[in-house]
């Protein structure tokens, strides 16, 4: 039998290959799939040396950490030769923005709302990583091994670059990627291989003048096109921080609970984004609009219970309650006066500082300060005595 080393096929012979790829790809359940080289990160390097260097990732200090992998993807593998990128539609049945109006209930990131993308791309990802190293020597005659990595946004790799220069759409000014085919809504995921593969065409950028998604960021998180200020952002202030969220950002943060889709959904090219044929994207009945009352109860074991296969589960319940404390308090409704009175003797210092905030909002003056006087005087977390201090003299400048 004559067999190849795999930097020796023919240019033929890796056309096919990709081609078999792509169908496995499909087969396998992704919807779009493009090759590129693992150099073609373009100036995408640069700008997060620039975002580091500028502090603006906030307490996401594996972004300093993983800089030179991040980077540069041979600094992650030397031997990578090619980067299958992958995506996965997970478009939504309705436009997210609409649930914005609904104060009293809670807005989850689209993708947050189904299961656990992580499990099912990096599943479907080994899948298909098998399916090369298994079945592409015997079909070409290969005579070495077929090397592979899979990758799913947990490692340092930068998707949205390669997805970019592989063919599956285009870095929007909100730094997202978008398609034609799906708007703004694609999971990404990643196979590294030894193979030598033929590169797929970039598409151009078709964002044009419009400035939509900048536009309707409710904390201005954007410093200009495609550079995003992380700590201003409310997906990472919602999911990433682990601290009190600066009280000048709270009211902006709205109802939203767990991420946030609004530079997405803003995109004009949804008109064309279809809805997720993958029915584990589809969100469970129970994380569509929830109830702010419902959620703001939880405990560790109803938390867990619920998000057991999502990834909310990993801020945790103080995080997530201090969220919904935030959603709470923009809500304008004293129907959770009594809950968040519950909540201000809570064991986690991080609830206790939110309720206050939310008390704050909604309470009248007088209660409030009874309150501080209960409660206040008792406290031992610098953190929720800071709080303290700055909801009362808030409240005595309203009575002033």
């Amino acid at each position: 039998m004559n067999t190849t080393l795999i930097n020796n096929l023919p240019v033929k012979t890796q056309r096919e290959i990709a081609q078999l790829i792509s169908q496995e790809a499909k087969a396998l359940g992704f919807d779009i799939v493009g090759f590129t080289h693992p150099e073609k990160v373009g100036f995408a390097g640069e700008h997060l040396k620039q975002f580091v260097e500028q502090e603006l990732y906030g307490e996401m200090t594996w972004m300093v950490d993983t800089l030179a992998r991040r980077s540069k993807p041979n600094n992650l593998w030397q031997e990578v030769n090619s980067v299958i990128m992958l995506g996965m539609n997970y478009g939504p049945t309705d436009d997210p923005l609409w649930q914005l109006e609904h104060k009293d209930n809670g807005v989850i990131s689209v993708y947050a709302r189904g299961h656990d993308y992580h499990d099912l791309i990096k599943k479907k990802l080994k899948a298909l990583a098998r399916f090369m190293v298994q079945q592409l020597p015997k079909q070409f005659e290969i005579e070495q091994d077929i090397d592979v990595k899979v990758f799913v946004d947990t490692a340092p790799v930068m998707e949205k670059p390669l997805a970019g220069a592989a063919g599956l759409g285009w870095q929007g000014k909100h730094t997202n990627l978008v398609s034609k085919q799906f708007g703004s809504w694609l999971f990404l995921g990643s196979i590294f291989t030894t193979l030598k593969l033929p590169q797929t065409a970039p598409v151009k950028d078709h964002c044009g003048s419009c400035s939509a998604c900048l536009d309707i960021c409710p904390t201005d998180a954007f410093i200009q096109m495609r550079q995003i200020d992380a700590r201003k952002c409310i997906s990472y202030l919602t999911i990433e921080y682990g601290g009190h969220i600066e009280r000048q950002l709270r009211p902006k943060i709205g109802n939203h609970i767990y991420g946030c889709d609004d530079c997405l959904a803003a995109c004009p090219w949804n008109k064309f984004a279809q809805t997720s044929k993958e029915a584990k994207f589809h969100a469970r009945v129970e994380l569509s609009m929830p109830s702010l009352s419902d959620l703001v109860m939880l405990d560790d074991t109803s938390f867990r219970d619920i998000f057991t296969a999502s990834p909310i589960k990993r801020i945790k319940r103080r995080r997530f309650i201090r969220n919904v404390l935030i959603a709470i308090g923009n809500s304008g409704n004293m129907q959770y006066i009594e809950q968040i009175k519950i909540l201000l003797e809570d064991e986690e210092p991080l609830i206790r500082g939110a309720a206050i905030w939310a008390a704050e909002q909604l309470m009248n003056a007088s209660d409030f300060v009874n309150l501080h006087k209960k409660l206040a005087a008792i406290e031992r977390d610098t953190g929720v005595i800071e709080e303290w201090q700055q909801s009362l003299k808030a409240v005595q400048l309203i009575e002033l």
